[in-house]
Formats: C-alpha cells, sequence, structure tokens
C-alpha cells in the first residue's frame, strides 16, 4: 500500500482523537483494523466505559469477519481488566463470545471470594447474564472449572439442591396427576433435600471449634462454599428455571375460552385441525404446567390416533417445560417401561421421549441416560423417532460422542421415520461446532434413497455450522451447487444459521439470488425465510428488503417473504411488518394465507390494542376463519396456530432470538430453525417452544430469594396491559323469518291503526292539563341522568394514570423496558440497573426482617381453585357455569 495513503488515515485518526471525536476514532480504527489505535481512541477519551460498550456493539454489527472480531474482543477484555472498577457483565459477555470459560470461572471465584456481599451479588448476576444466552456447553465448562470445596464435597452435591417445583406441585399445581404418579422414594428425596439445604444455610451462623470459639476460617470456608453451590445451580439452569416456572405459572392469564371456541368448531373428521388446536393449547400454556383443558376434554382428545397421538403426547412437555426435578414422573404413565415398550401405543411412547426432550431442553444433564437407554433397547422406529428427537433437545451443543454413535447406528438403519429425525439430532447435538462430522453426513445423505433422511440430515448439516460465518464457507459452497435439490434446500439453512444475526451483505446477496435463479421451488422459499435469521438483529431492515418478494408471482416466495418477517420482527409489532403481512393474509394461495397467519401471530404477540390497534381486527380475523366451515383446511391450521402464539406461555412470554446484551440465543434461534420445518414434519411446531423467552423483571436477594419489592413504569398501564379475557356468547332468541302479507291485510291494518290514532290524540287531549306537570320533571330527570353519564366517562377518562407502580416480580413486556425507573428510597436497590431478566438486588436495611413474595409454598397456590389467580381455567368454569346440566342417567321402561 501506498504509504502516504497510509499517512493521510494517520493523520484523520490523529485529529478525530484531538478534537475528541472518539466515536469516529473508533469506527476509522476498526475499519483500518489498527488496533493500536482503536486502544487508543478508547483510553483517551473522556468517558471509557461508554467507549467500550460502543465498541462492543460496532464490533458485533459491522466487523464480518470472525476472526478478526476475536482479537477486537481480545483487546477491549484487556482494556477491561485494566479500569479501577472493571465491568465484569461486559468482561464474561466477551469471554463467552470468545469461548475462554476458564478466564470466566477465575473471574466469578474472585468475586464469591470477596468479603462483603456485592462481590457475590456481581457473581450472580454474571452467571444469570450468561445463562440468559442459553450455551449450555460453555456454562457447564464454566461450572466445571469452578473449585470444589472441601464442605461441599463431604455432602453429597445432588443432595444440596432445592426441590422448589415440586413444592409448587405439592401445593396445588397439577396435584391429582403427579400424586398419582411420584412414588413414596420421590418425596422422601424432597424432604431430605429441604433438610440438607438448611443445614448447610445454618452452618454459616453456628460454626464452632472443639473449644467452643468461633472459627473464622471455617466460617468464611462455610460463606464461600454457599456462594459456590448457588452459583453452580445458577449456571446449570436449576434456580433460573425454578423462578421462570413459579412466574409462568401463578402469572398465567392463557384465555381457555379461546380454545372451547376452537374445539368446538373444528370438525371430528378433520385430523389436522384436531392436531392444531393441540398444538395451540401446548403453545398457550408453554411453561405454565396448566394443562387443564386437556383434562376437560380427555373424550375429544383420546380421538388422536397415530401421529396425532404422538403430538398429542408430546404436547405435554411443552406445557411442563422447565419441570426437570419431576419430569419423568409426569410423563411415567406414557413412557416404555423398563427401557422397552411396555405394551401400549408406541405412538404415544415415541411422544413422551420427545416430551422429556423438551421439558428438559438445554438442560438435560439428569436425562440424558434415560433417553440413551429408551433409545438402544427398542426397535420401533416411531420410538426410536421419539427418543431421537429428546436426546438431541437434551444434550444441544453438547458434542457428546456417545450420544453421536448411538443416534449415528439408528441413522444407518435406514429407516425413513427414524432416520429423519437421527438427522435432526445429530445437528442438534453438534450444534456450532463446526465438526468433520457434517462431511460424513453429507456422504450418507448422498448414499440413501429416502428424501425424509436426506432432509433430516440436510438441517442437521447446517446446524453444524451455527455461528461461524466465513469458516462454514466452503461447507456452504459445497451444499450450493448439489445436484439435489434437498441439500441445496440444506445449503440456505447453513447460509441462515452460520450468518445469524450479522446482517452480513455477503450473505444477503447469495440468499436473494438462489430467491429469484433456483429451480426447485423449496430452495427459493427457504432461501427467502433465510433472510428472517440473517435479519433478525436489525428487524427493520426487512420488511424493506422482502417487499417485492412479497409481491412475487411464485406463492413459494411469498410464503418465504412472510416467514422472514416473522422470525426477523417477532415480537416487536413493527408497523412495516404488519403493513407488508397483511395483504398475504388474505392471499389467493391457502399455504401462503397459513405462513402469513403464523408471522402475523409472531410478530404481534405480546401486543394489545392500546399499542397496535390492528391485534383486534387480527384477532377477529382469525376467529372468522376458524369458524368459517368453507375455509381451507391449510388456512385453519395457520389461524388455529397463531392463536396458540399470541397467547403464548399464558400471554407471559414473547419470542426472542437475541438476549438483552445482543448476543443470540442459541436455543432461540436453533428451535426457530426447526420449527420452520413443520412444513414437511407437523410435530416440529413444538420446537417454537425454544424461543419463547418469559418477559418479566424479577428481582433477588443474596439468598435468591424473590422479596417484596416496587418500581415504576413510566407509561400508562394501559399501554402494557394483559390483553381483554373473551367474554362467552350471550344467548339470543331465534331470529322470527319474515311472513307473506296480503294487500287486502295491509289495507285492514291501515285502517284500524288510523282509527286507534284518533282515538288516542282525543283521550290526551282531554287528561292534557293533569299530564302537564309531569312532563316537566320527567324531562329534567332524563338530562341529569345523561350528564351523569357524560361525567362518568369523563372521570373514566381522567382516572388512566401515566404511570404504575409494579410489584416483584412482575411482567414486563420489551417495548415497556425503556419506561422502567427504579425508586432512589427502596430498600432494596439493582446490583447493576437493569429493566428486565433476573436482577440482583443490594439490601441497604439488611437488620430489618424482609418479606418474602415466591417462596417454597407460595400461598396463591395452596388450592388449585384460588379465585385470586385469575387464571384461565377459572374463565372456563364460568362459560360452563352459564349452561345448564345435563340430566341424571335413567332407565325408561315402556
Amino acid at each position: 500500500m501506498d504509504p502516504r495513503l497510509e499517512a493521510i488515515v494517520e493523520r484523520m485518526l490523529e485529529k478525530c482523537i484531538l478534537e475528541s471525536k472518539f466515536q469516529q476514532a473508533v469506527g476509522i480504527a476498526l475499519e483500518c483494523r489498527r488496533l493500536d489505535k482503536l486502544e487508543e481512541a478508547i483510553v483517551k477519551s473522556d468517558n471509557v466505559s461508554g467507549m467500550l460498550s460502543y465498541c462492543i456493539n460496532v464490533s458485533q454489527i459491522f466487523v464480518h469477519i470472525r476472526k478478526y472480531r476475536s482479537e477486537v474482543l481480545h483487546l477491549l477484555v484487556k482494556i477491561y481488566q485494566s479500569l479501577p472498577s472493571p465491568d465484569y457483565l461486559s468482561i464474561c459477555q466477551c469471554l463467552m463470545f470468545l469461548d475462554e470459560p476458564g478466564s470466566v470461572a477465575s473471574i466469578l471465584e474472585n468475586l464469591l471470594e470477596s468479603k462483603d456481599k456485592d462481590g457475590a451479588l456481581m457473581a450472580f448476576q454474571v452467571a444469570f447474564d450468561l445463562f440468559e444466552n442459553e450455551y449450555q456447553a460453555f456454562l457447564l465448562k464454566v461450572r466445571d472449572q469452578l473449585p470444589e470445596s472441601k464442605t461441599q464435597s463431604s455432602n453429597n452435591p445432588s443432595s444440596s439442591q432445592l426441590s422448589l417445583p415440586t413444592r409448587v406441585e405439592s401445593n396445588g399445581l397439577n396435584a391429582p396427576e403427579i400424586g398419582s404418579i411420584a412414588s413414596p422414594d420421590t418425596y422422601v428425596a424432597m424432604d431430605t433435600s429441604e433438610d440438607v439445604h438448611m443445614e448447610d444455610n445454618s452452618m454459616v451462623e453456628t460454626v464452632h471449634t472443639s473449644n467452643g470459639k468461633t472459627n473464622l476460617t471455617d466460617i468464611k470456608e462455610s460463606a464461600y462454599t454457599e456462594r459456590l453451590v448457588k452459583i453452580k445451580r445458577i449456571l446449570s439452569g436449576e434456580t433460573p428455571i425454578q423462578l421462570t416456572l413459579q412466574f409462568l405459572y401463578s402469572h398465567n392469564r392463557a384465555d381457555l375460552l379461546i380454545l372451547k371456541t376452537i374445539k368446538q368448531s373444528v370438525e371430528m373428521r378433520n385430523s389436522v385441525c384436531h392436531s392444531a388446536t393441540i398444538y395451540a393449547n401446548a403453545l398457550m400454556h408453554a411453561g405454565t404446567t396448566v394443562d387443564t383443558f386437556l383434562r376437560e376434554n380427555l373424550e375429544w382428545l383420546s380421538r388422536a390416533t397415530n401421529w396425532a397421538k404422538f403430538s398429542a403426547t408430546a404436547g405435554l412437555g411443552v406445557i411442563h417445560r422447565g419441570h426437570l426435578q419431576q419430569g419423568r414422573s409426569l410423563m411415567a404413565p406414557y413412557l416404555p417401561q423398563n427401557g422397552s415398550s411396555g405394551g401400549g401405543s408406541p405412538y404415544s411412547e415415541g411422544g413422551a421421549l420427545y416430551a422429556l426432550g423438551l421439558i428438559h431442553a438445554n438442560h438435560g444433564e439428569g436425562i440424558k441416560e434415560f433417553l440413551r437407554e429408551s433409545l438402544r433397547s427398542t426397535s420401533v422406529e416411531i420410538i426410536q423417532h421419539g427418543a431421537c428427537l429428546g436426546l438431541g433437545l437434551a444434550a444441544l451443543g453438547t458434542a457428546d460422542e456417545e450420544i453421536y454413535e448411538d443416534v449415528k447406528n439408528i441413522l444407518y438403519l435406514d429407516s425413513a421415520v427414524a432416520g429423519e429425525a437421527a438427522g435432526i439430532s445429530m445437528g442438534l447435538l453438534m450444534v456450532g461446532t463446526a465438526s468433520e462430522k457434517a462431511s460424513e453426513m453429507l456422504a450418507y445423505a448422498h448414499d440413501t434413497q429416502h428424501e425424509k433422511i436426506i432432509r433430516g440430515l440436510a438441517l442437521g448439516i447446517a446446524l453444524t455450522v451455527y455461528g461461524r460465518e466465513e469458516e462454514a464457507d466452503t461447507l456452504i459452497e459445497q451444499m450450493t451447487r448439489d445436484q439435489d435439490p434437498i441439500l441445496r434446500y440444506g445449503g440456505m439453512y447453513a447460509l441462515a444459521l452460520a450468518y445469524r444475526g450479522t446482517s452480513n451483505n455477503k450473505a444477503i446477496r447469495r440468499l436473494l439470488h438462489f430467491a429469484v435463479s433456483d429451480v426447485s421451488d423449496d430452495v427459493r422459499r427457504t432461501a427467502v425465510l433465510a433472510l428472517g435469521f440473517v435479519l433478525y438483529s436489525e428487524p427493520e431492515q426487512t420488511p424493506r428488503i422482502v417487499s417485492l418478494l412479497s409481491e412475487s408471482y411464485n406463492p413459494h416466495v411469498r410464503y418465504g417473504a412472510a416467514l422472514a418477517v416473522g422470525i426477523s420482527c417477532a415480537g416487536t409489532a413493527l408497523s412495516e411488518a404488519i403493513s407488508l403481512l397483511e395483504p398475504l393474509t388474505s392471499d389467493v394461495v391457502d399455504f401462503v394465507r397459513q405462513g402469513a397467519l403464523i408471522a402475523m401471530a409472531m410478530v404481534l404477540v405480546q401486543t394489545n390494542e392500546a399499542r397496535e390497534p390492528r391485534v383486534g381486527s387480527f384477532r377477529r380475523q382469525l376467529e372468522k376463519i376458524i369458524l368459517d366451515k368453507h375455509e381451507d383446511t391449510m388456512s385453519k391450521m395457520g389461524a388455529i396456530l397463531a392463536s396458540g402464539i399470541l397467547d403464548a406461555g399464558g400471554r407471559n412470554v414473547s419470542i426472542k432470538l437475541s438476549s438483552r446484551t445482543k448476543h443470540d440465543r442459541i436455543t432461540a434461534v436453533v428451535g426457530m430453525a426447526v420449527f420452520s420445518q413443520f412444513w414437511y414434519w407437523y410435530p416440529l411446531v413444538y420446537f417454537l417452544s425454544l424461543s419463547f423467552a418469559p418477559t418479566a423483571l424479577i428481582g433477588l436477594n443474596y439468598e435468591l430469594k424473590v422479596p417484596k419489592f416496587e418500581f415504576l413504569s413510566h407509561a400508562k398501564p394501559s399501554l402494557f396491559e394483559y390483553p381483554r379475557p373473551t367474554t362467552p356468547p350471550t344467548t339470543t332468541s331465534a331470529v322470527k323469518l319474515p311472513t307473506a302479507v296480503l294487500s287486502t291485510s295491509a289495507k285492514a291494518k291501515a285502517r284500524a291503526k288510523k282509527e286507534t290514532d284518533q282515538k288516542t290524540a282525543m283521550d290526551e287531549g282531554n287528561i292534557s292539563g293533569e299530564a302537564g306537570p309531569m312532563k316537566g320533571p320527567k324531562s329534567s330527570d332524563k338530562e341529569g341522568e345523561t350528564m351523569q353519564v357524560d361525567n362518568a366517562s369523563e372521570k373514566k377518562a381522567e382516572a388512566e394514570l401515566s404511570c404504575e407502580i409494579l410489584s416483584n416480580p412482575a411482567r414486563v413486556v420489551p417495548a415497556q423496558e425503556k419506561y422502567i425507573k427504579f425508586f432512589e428510597e427502596s430498600r432494596y436497590v439493582p446490583i447493576k440497573l437493569m429493566p428486565s431478566g433476573f436482577v440482583l438486588l443490594r439490601d441497604t436495611k439488611p437488620s430489618e426482617p424482609e418479606v418474602f413474595v415466591l417462596t417454597d409454598a407460595p400461598s396463591s397456590l395452596a388450592s388449585s381453585g384460588n379465585s385470586s389467580i385469575p387464571q384461565a381455567p377459572a374463565s372456563a368454569v364460568s362459560v360452563e357455569d352459564g349452561e345448564p346440566q345435563p340430566p341424571q342417567p335413567f332407565e325408561y321402561n315402556t
């Protein structure tokens, strides 16, 4: 390069630094790959922390070469650590991207060893933030590299775990089912865990030497041990999953009347819509553990046969997702007994294994061995199918070689049904590893004759290159040039997942090229759909890029455009996205309407009419499609699924593909990618639940309990309140049909009416003197009533406050986060100001007694019929009360 050009850039950098235009200097230094100038610009800025945050964001968006981005992040970590008070949250996020679990473990260890509680609180906050990215393999490495203390090693590590969800269950949460399934041994183990946990806590206060004097070393060791146990439970996911489970149950606002309307309108003979209703129920109650709808409609549910039965059983896994302590007990009636088929339906048994994977998705340490044993001991391809999917979910991204070999053995049986699930499972196991096993999978895809197996392997290969960017180009090129359209289709997913959330121009250009040039409709549809994954970090760009494609003559391209917008703009209620999808919901092709309805629901999830008036019209459109007996099955299925997605997770979850720290949520992106395969295989709809994230602010104290704590939402309450529950239709009398009227009858009636009017007029004239004084008060009364109504409406309009006080834990939707404020005089102060998620709180008055909200046995869950919980089951009961009870059985004798 010409040295004169270098000199110009050097002078430009110097000028920016001298004139305090540090952001410009950072941009130039990043573009020129001058890390020395980048460091100089950051260090010399007047706000080093702010400049570091800016640099992290810029490097994630504009630095498209993965290797160079890693060098930038290494530099930023070095600068962070040199600060007087390092930002450990940002440091650990950088180290997670760099895949350095050892460095994260050493930082956490140092924080845990600090003398005051603030260091431990910061360590817990870092652990919760890392958990939010859902990178299971990394979190387990961090946990395993933390030291084992003497006290902990002397006790049974598993015995010190708190069985919090179990206690919720025993206090009214589906108690009848669990009581009938769980064994006495299970409850003994629960009681023991509680005793041991209390003993561990008391050790901090009562540790004595043989001389009776307090040993300070032992106290410090006990405090450190207690902190270590807590942080390992956070990293393993146990604590955050338990808290999320409690929040979703206690705040459940799912509307069972919607499901009842769908059920009544669906024809029994239509198995597609029957299954879609089961899917909608599972998504609507995802993670809430509320299966009231299924219990109340057992006869209707029993109509499911074959693969519909598989899906119905697997739906329980979505409803009970995160129920790690008792997941296996819940599914026990359906699981294969003693590792082999228990004589039940293989569809139920396969669905139950799939359900176990959904319950333990991304946290399968406790269930992997059982699933492996079930897989090895069966030769039924349906059970193998469920076991493969369950194993892939439970061991997501762990690259476990033993499990991989077991699944590969199933693949080599060359069974179409089991082989498809095996291909997907191998990809789930190897997510983001860029493993050489991808070439092995590709070779088998060329050998087999089964399209289902090729499709499963194509997606599995795409999953292996997740997030690898330019490292995946060779494999992508190989797949996109293949003669087999199914492998080219897999190449589109490989492009989408390798460049997920990067908005990489090169990837976008390649996808647009395939969208208009490939001879296969499947490839073209997938190429457009893949744009949603590449662009989800900049959702406002997607409608503009796919707007022309949404008007294509090819319905497959229009379908892809709809889902691309749904994926990238999920949960944003973006006006441009809604405007693009609205015409597609009334497209002439049924499957385009299906995709547009699902995409619209994804965009509008957790949005009410106060924020976006078009939500109301969309809900009415869904109801109209579902009730219309002449509507196509494909469209009706889309409307039913959309109803479930709109109210997902009891109206307390949104679809999020990236975390608050702008890192991708691996499980969510992978789940969304597999969900989009429902075009070929409906049971994969359940993978959408992996992309659900609870929209909550849960404040935690040092003991990781939820104290009573209030904060402010500086926005009108109506903007972010729950959608109003639907009301049961009022019973109306039958409308009378018009009767024919003869001309002679009409004339006779007119003559009689005329005579009556004349007689009435004469009578009124006679009594006008008496009636006159009465008219004044009557009219004044009416006026007074009218004025009262007007005043009431004015008062109602004035009654809406400009802010709202929320209590911990509270539902905080993404659009509401910017309005969240914390009170300065509050007893609890956040260790870091965060508007949502798990927030660690510093107690400014530790000597005063604390009041807890979510305890081990919440009082609000003491009885399942408690009216203080405005749950969907209550609304369902009110609907039933409005109908007469059926008569008692009787015998009729002639």
